[in-house]
């Protein structure tokens, strides 16, 4: 249960205290709030936009119904719209996809970081070249 500064300070920035942080456990209550303020809602390196689809794309692989509403919702009030939205989805299935053959096979990870600096490599040569040729 949150402490009754915590409390006040939830309703004051959602307009209630949802019965879910009620259940909070002493003594991560107040922190909880305190990483779900500041991280969801506070001033960071990235925009509410790309938090939000950040937050539909994890809570999509986590395969979490709660968390998927949220942060649709949360994505609406940044103006994500539905098409963004289900690319973001999309996005983290073929992520997950793609975890689970690399995982599956036991990919070498330094021979997968070789392999990855030299296709960023080659990228970047042809970025560049794309560059120069306009």
């Amino acid at each position: 249960m949150v402490t009754a500064d915590t409390r006040n300070e939830i309703e004051q920035s959602l307009g209630q205290v949802p019965s879910w942080m009620e259940d909070l456990a002493e003594p991560a209550s107040d922190h909880s709030w305190g990483i779900f303020r500041d991280l969801t809602f506070g001033e960071t390196e990235l925009s509410p936009r790309e938090k939000a689809l950040i937050g539909v794309g994890v809570a999509a692989a986590s395969k979490c119904p709660y968390c998927t509403h949220f942060h649709k919702e949360e994505a609406r009030l940044a103006d994500v719209t539905d098409v963004e939205l289900e690319e973001a989805v999309t996005l983290a299935g073929s992520t997950q996809y793609f975890s689970t053959i690399l995982h599956g096979n036991e990919v070498d990870l330094n021979d997968f970081v070789d392999e990855t600096s030299e296709i960023v490599a080659f990228l970047e040569e042809q970025a560049a070249a794309s560059a120069g040729a306009d």
